[in-house]
C-alpha cells in the first residue's frame, strides 16, 4: 500500500494534505486483467463490497435490497415495479434527466400500497447527501450488454447505493490513456441507454492505463463541444466531451496523483469519492454536469474551515483571522470555486448572507451570468444602491453579487443598518484590483460579524505592489489575511488545464551605426515606440503574420458553426498610440484583397492614473465603462472606429455611458463567437476577460509583475487541440520582466516550464530532463517517407498502425511549428504528398471505425485519431468549386486540376462521400455553362430529390411525411432518432413487430447517409 504523509487531518477532507507515494510497487509485467484484479482487490481492502454480477437482472435486484436498506423500507413487489419504472427506468429520460436525478432530485416519493387497498406515500433517497457514510459502495466488473447498438463488456464500475455512478474503464500499462476514454465515448454512443437504462446514471468517469489515470463529468465542461452534441439524438448522445478537459487527481499542495494504485488510496477513499458525488458536482442550468478539480476542492474546503473555526472562535470573527485568501491563476475557474463555495456556505444556519463582491458594473454583469449559468436564481444581482439595500433586508435573498463601489455607497448612507451586526460571509472576486483603498476599508469598519475572502490570480506581494494607495493595505496579506490555498500558472500547466506561452520577441526599429543592438532594445522614450515608422512596421508585421500566428487557415466547429483560426489583441501603450495604430491598419488594409481584410475594433476608455501606472508597468482599473474624462481628440476617434463597428456589424453604438456600456458587451460577446479578428487596446480586456478563441496577444506596451500575468494569460484558454499555447508577440523587449514576473507568480524554474521550447527543439526534436528523447518534426518526416513511401499501399494491419501512430504525431508537430516564423521555409513534405499521406490516414481511419461497426467482440484497444487536426485544414465545398470553375473555364481539361480535386476530396473526411457527386458533376458540364455554381445548385437540387424518392420507394415510406422529416433535419442539423417523427414516416406495421425494429433501423441508417451527404454542400 501506499503511504499517507498526513501533515494535518479533518474528517471532512477530500483531499490528503500531503502524498507520499510508495516506491516499493510491483514492477513485473501487468496485463490489463492482472491490472483490474489488482484494482478491485484495492478497492475491496478500502471497504468496497464486490458483487459477483454482470447482468441486468441481478442489477436491479440489487438496487432495490440497497434502496430498502439506506431508507429502511421494504418494498412490495407491486410498489418496486412501479417505483422503478415512473422514477429510475422512466423511458422517457436521458443521461441529462438521470444526472438531475443524482444531483438535485434524488429524493423520489413512492407509493405504499396498504391492506384495504388504499395508498400512502413515503420520500425515498436516493443518495445521502447529509451522512454520506450511510451509503453503500459496491463494485461489480466486465457487466455484460447484449442489446445495444453493438455488444460491449464494460471493465470496472462503482454502485452507491446499487445505481452505477461511477465507471472506470481500463487499459494496461503503454497503452494510450485516450483510447480508454474512446472506449467509454463508444459505450455511451452504443450501449449505456440499453435495457433499463440504468448505465445513463454514471456521474463520473475515470479512465487509466496503470500509469496516468484521469477522471472526468459525464457531461464536457466545453461549450461548444455540448453545442454540437445537443445535435445528437438522446440515445446515442455522446456526454463524455473532449479529452482536453479530463483531470489528474492531486493532494493539497497540488502534488499530481497519477498511479492508479496511488489514486485509488486517494480518490476512492470513500469519504472521499462520496464527497465528490454529492458536495462538489454542479448541475448546470446549461445541462453540463462539472466536477471540481483538486484544488477548486482544496480552496472551498479551507475556505469553509476557517468560517465554522471563527464561528465558534468569536474573536476572530471581523478580523483578518476569520478569513483569508485563494491565489488561483487565471483560467483556473474561480468563478465556479466561489460559487461553490459560496452556495454551501449560504446554507450554514449561522450564516446570514454571502456577499460577493465584484468591481466593475459589467463584471457584476458577467458574474450573474456565471451564476445563473451555475444555477438559476441562485444569486441576486442589483443594478443600484436602493435594490442592494432591498436584498440585504431581505432573509430570502442568501447570496448577493454586488459591486464595491454600490457598497461602499450602500455603507455611506446607511451608518447604523441592522445588516452590520449580521453574520456575513465576503467574498472578493480578483482581490488584487480596486481593493487596497478607502472602499475596503468602509467595508472593513462597517460589519462587524463579518468573514472576508479573496480570490486573485496574481496576489500582491511587496515586490509587485504600487506607490499608490493605503500605506497598510499595500499587499493582498494585509488585505484579507492569510493564505489558504495556491494553485500557480506552473501548477496549471503542468496539469494541462491552461495552455503554456510561447514568446515572440520581434525588434522593429534598426540600429544606428555605432549602436548596439542590446541599446536598442533599450529604447524606452514614446518618441521611438510612437513614431510612424515604428507604428508601420509593427502594423505590417501584424498583418503579414496575421493568418500563421492565429492558425486562419485552420477550420474547427464553434457553436456549431465552422470558423477559421483565432482571433487576437494588441496591446498598445496609451490612447494616442491605440489610435495611431487603428489608423495604420485602416490605411494598409486598403490595399489588401477583401480575403486577407481584417475585422479590427478599438476600445478604451478614461483612466485617471494611467501614464503614472503605464511607466511601472501595471494598469488602471482595467475594464472601466467611463468615457467623461476623455479629451475631444481621443472621443472623436473612438466615435470614428464605432461607427465603422457599427457599419461592419449592424449595430447602433456610440460613446454615450449606457451605449458605450453596450458596446462593451456587444464587443466581447463577438470576440468569444470570434466574429472580431483583431482588438485594439490600452487596458481593456487585458484582465478578467475570457474568450477560448483568442490565441495571440501583440504587446507594445510596458508589462511587468501581475499586469503582465494577467495580459498573456488571456491567450492560454484551452479550446480544441488544434490550439495547443497561447501566442504572445512582443514588440518591445519584456524578456527580463516576463522572467520576474513567472518567477513571482510560479517558482524559479517557472520560464522553462511555462514558456515553449525554442523552434529547433521542436524541429529537430529534444531530450527532456528525465533524460527521453522527443522526436523532432525533421525525424518524423524522414521515418515517414522511409517506413510509408508516398502512394505506396500498407497492406498489413500492423504497420497501418504504425503508420496512424506515426502520421498523427506528424500533424501534432506540424501543428505546433506552423507558429514559428522559421518554418515556412523549412517544410519538408510537399503540400501535394501532405494530402496523399491524409488520404492514406482517413484510409486507416475509415477501415477501423468501420470494423468497428460490425465486430460482435469487444475491440480491446483503439487506436488514438488526431481527426481534429485533420479537420483543421478541410478543404471544404466552396474550394472545390473553385477548383471545378478553374477546370471548366480552361476547357482542356486540365489534368492536373482535376487530379488536385481528385486529391483535395480524398484528403477530405466531409467530402469522401460527396466523390462521386462531385465528379459526375464535372464530367456533365459543358463548354456553354457560364457559370458553374448555379449549375452546381441546380445539379444537387436534382440529385438530392431523386435519391431521397428513392429511398421512399425502396423502403416503402409515406412520401409526405418522409420529406417534412428531412426538411426538418436539414434545418435542426441533425436526423432524429426518437419520437413520434420516426414512427410517422415508416409503412404501416405492427408496433411491437420485431421487423418494425429492423425496419427502422435500416431506414434510419439510409437517411443519416443520406444527410451525411447533402449536408453541408448548398
Amino acid at each position: 500500500m501506499t503511504k499517507l504523509n498526513i501533515i494535518s487531518q479533518n474528517p471532512e477532507s477530500t483531499l490528503v494534505a500531503e502524498f507520499v507515494p510508495d516506491q516499493k510497487k510491483e514492477r513485473n509485467y501487468q496485463s490489463e486483467a492482472m491490472l483490474e484484479d489488482a484494482f478491485i482487490k484495492q478497492l475491496q481492502e478500502q471497504g468496497y463490497e464486490y458483487l459477483p454480477i454482470n447482468d441486468e437482472k441481478a442489477i436491479i435486484a440489487n438496487l432495490r435490497k440497497q434502496l430498502e436498506k439506506l431508507n429502511d423500507h421494504k418494498f412490495s413487489d407491486p410498489d418496486w415495479e412501479a417505483f422503478f419504472r415512473i422514477h429510475l427506468a422512466n423511458q422517457n429520460d436521458g443521461i441529462l434527466e438521470k444526472t438531475n436525478t443524482i444531483q438535485n432530485d434524488f429524493v423520489k416519493v413512492a407509493t405504499v400500497s396498504q391492506p384495504d387497498g388504499s395508498n400512502t406515500f413515503r420520500n425515498i433517497k436516493l443518495i445521502d447527501k447529509d451522512d454520506i457514510h450511510r451509503n453503500s459502495l459496491q463494485i461489480i466488473n466486465q457487466y455484460v450488454v447484449e442489446d445495444g447498438s453493438r455488444p460491449n463488456r464494460y471493465d470496472v464500475t462503482i454502485l452507491v447505493n446499487g445505481l452505477p455512478l461511477v465507471h472506470v474503464e481500463l487499459k494496461r500499462r503503454g497503452v494510450d490513456l485516450k483510447e480508454a476514454f474512446n472506449q467509454i465515448n463508444r459505450y455511451q454512443r452504443d450501449s449505456f441507454w440499453a435495457g433499463s437504462g440504468l448505465f445513463e446514471y454514471v456521474q463520473l468517469f475515470v479512465i487509466s492505463n496503470g500509469t496516468f489515470t484521469k477522471y472526468y463529468s459525464n457531461t464536457t465542461r466545453n461549450a461548444h463541444v455540448r453545442k454540437t452534441q445537443e445535435l445528437r439524438s438522446k440515445n446515442s448522445q455522446k456526454t463524455s466531451g473532449s479529452f482536453e478537459f479530463t483531470s489528474f487527481w492531486a493532494d493539497e499542495k497540488n502534488n499530481p496523483i497519477y498511479d492508479l494504485v496511488d489514486f485509488t488510496a486517494t480518490f476512492f477513499a470513500k469519504h472521499s469519492l462520496l464527497n465528490v458525488l454529492t458536495r462538489f458536482c454542479v448541475f448546470t442550468a446549461e445541462k453540463e454536469l462539472l466536477v471540481m478539480r483538486p484544488y477548486q476542492i482544496a480552496a472551498t474546503e479551507k475556505i469553509l474551515q476557517r468560517i465554522l473555526i471563527a464561528t465558534y472562535d468569536k474573536k476572530k470573527l471581523g478580523t483578518l483571522a476569520a478569513g483569508g485568501y485563494i491565489w488561483h491563476t487565471t483560467g483556473s475557474g474561480k468563478t465556479l470555486t466561489s460559487f461553490k463555495t459560496a452556495q454551501i456556505a449560504s446554507k450554514m444556519p449561522e450564516i446570514d448572507k454571502v456577499l460577493f463582491v465584484v468591481d466593475r458594473k459589467d463584471l457584476d454583469y458577467q458574474t450573474m451570468k456565471e451564476y445563473d449559468r451555475f444555477e438559476k436564481g441562485a444569486a441576486n444581482s442589483n443594478a443600484n444602491t436602493a435594490i442592494l439595500q432591498r436584498q440585504l433586508e431581505d432573509p430570502n435573498c442568501r447570496i448577493i453579487i454586488t459591486t464595491i463601489q454600490k457598497l461602499s455607497r450602500f455603507i455611506a448612507k446607511n451608518k447604523k443598518h441592522p445588516v452590520f451586526e449580521a453574520h456575513v460571509v465576503l467574498i472578493f472576486d480578483e482581490c488584487h484590483r480596486s481593493q487596497f483603498n478607502e472602499m475596503h476599508e468602509a467595508i472593513t469598519k462597517a460589519f462587524k460579524r463579518y468573514h472576508m475572502f479573496g480570490f486573485t490570480g496574481t496576489p500582491i506581494f511587496p515586490q509587485n505592489s504600487s506607490s499608490n494607495g493605503l500605506p497598510h493595505l499595500k499587499t493582498t496579506e494585509q488585505a484579507f489575511g492569510d493564505r489558504l490555498h495556491s494553485y500557480t500558472i506552473v501548477n496549471a500547466i503542468n496539469d494541462q488545464n491552461v495552455l503554456p506561452f510561447r514568446i515572440d520577441y520581434i525588434k522593429t526599429m534598426k540600429e544606428k551605426e555605432g549602436v548596439r543592438e542590446d541599446q536598442v532594445w533599450g529604447i524606452d522614450t514614446d518618441k521611438a515606440f510612437m513614431s510612424p515608422e515604428n507604428i508601420s512596421n509593427v502594423t505590417r508585421y501584424i498583418l503579414e503574420h496575421f493568418d500563421q500566428k492565429t492558425k486562419r487557415n485552420s477550420f474547427y466547429k464553434l457553436k456549431d458553426k465552422r470558423v477559421g483560426g483565432f482571433n487576437s489583441i494588441l496591446a498598445t501603450s496609451s490612447i494616442p498610440a491605440s489610435i495611431l495604430y487603428y489608423n495604420e491598419f485602416m490605411k494598409q488594409m486598403e490595399s489588401l484583397p477583401e480575403d486577407k481584410k481584417l475585422k479590427i475594433a478599438l476600445i478604451y476608455s478614461y483612466g485617471q492614473n494611467e501614464a503614472e501606472l503605464e511607466q511601472e508597468g501595471f494598469m488602471t482599473e482595467e475594464n472601466s465603462d467611463d468615457t467623461t474624462g476623455l479629451d475631444a481628440t481621443s472621443r472623436d476617434c473612438l466615435e470614428r472606429a464605432i461607427k465603422n463597428y457599427n457599419e461592419m456589424f449592424h449595430t447602433s453604438f456610440d460613446t454615450s455611458s449606457e451605449k458605450f456600456q453596450n458596446y462593451y458587451k456587444d464587443l466581447s460577446m463577438r470576440m468569444k463567437n470570434r466574429e472580431v479578428d483583431l482588438l485594439i487596446v490600452v487596458n481593456m480586456f487585458l484582465t478578467g476577460f475570457d474568450a477560448k478563441t483568442l490565441n495571440t496577444l501583440w504587446v507594445d506596451k510596458n508589462l511587468r509583475m501581475h499586469g503582465l500575468l494577467q495580459a498573456f494569460s488571456r491567450t492560454n484558454r484551452k479550446l480544441n487541440s488544434v490550439k495547443t499555447f497561447g501566442n504572445i508577440v512582443c514588440f518591445r523587449n519584456l524578456e527580463e520582466n516576463t522572467n520576474e514576473s513567472l518567477a513571482l507568480f510560479g517558482d524559479e524554474k517557472a520560464g522553462g516550464i511555462v514558456v515553449l521550447r525554442n523552434f529547433e527543439d521542436y524541429y529537430e526534436g529534444f531530450d527532456d530532463e528525465n533524460g527521453k528523447h522527443h522526436l523532432g518534426y525533421s525525424e518524423l518526416v524522414d521515418e515517414l517517407l522511409r517506413e510509408f513511401p508516398v502512394g505506396q499501399p500498407i497492406v498489413l494491419e500492423e504497420k497501418q498502425k504504425l503508420f496512424a501512430k506515426l502520421f498523427g504525431n506528424l500533424l501534432k508537430a506540424v501543428n505546433l511549428l506552423q507558429c514559428f516564423d522559421d518554418f515556412k521555409d523549412k517544410v519538408l513534405i510537399s503540400e501535394r504528398d501532405m494530402q496523399d499521406y491524409q488520404s492514406m490516414y482517413i484510409d486507416v481511419y475509415n477501415k477501423f471505425r468501420n470494423r468497428e461497426k460490425h465486430d460482435k467482440e469487444d475491440i480491446t484497444e483503439d487506436l488514438v485519431f488526431e481527426i481534429e487536426l485533420v479537420k483543421q485544414v478541410e478543404v471544404n465545398i466552396d474550394y472545390i468549386m473553385l477548383l471545378v470553375t478553374k477546370y471548366h473555364d480552361e476547357h482542356s481539361g486540365n489534368a492536373e486540376i482535376r487530379l488536385s480535386i481528385s486529391k483535395a476530396i480524398d484528403s477530405s473526411i466531409e467530402l469522401r462521400n460527396k466523390k462521386d457527386l462531385i465528379e459526375n458533376f464535372i464530367d456533365s458540364l459543358t463548354p456553354e455553362v457560364t457559370d458553374v455554381d448555379v449549375v452546381w445548385h441546380e445539379y444537387v437540387q436534382r440529385q438530392k430529390e431523386q435519391e431521397l424518392e428513392n429511398i421512399i420507394t425502396e423502403e416503402r415510406l409515406k412520401p409526405e411525411e418522409t420529406r417534412r422529416f428531412v426538411e426538418a433535419s436539414f434545418r435542426d442539423g441533425s436526423i432524429r432518432e426518437n419520437g413520434t417523427e420516426v414512427a410517422a414516416i415508416l409503412p404501416p406495421m405492427s408496433r411491437f413487430s420485431k421487423d418494425r425494429a429492423t425496419k427502422k433501423e435500416t431506414v434510419l441508417s439510409r437517411l443519416k447517409a443520406f444527410f451525411e451527404r447533402f449536408r453541408d454542400i448548398l
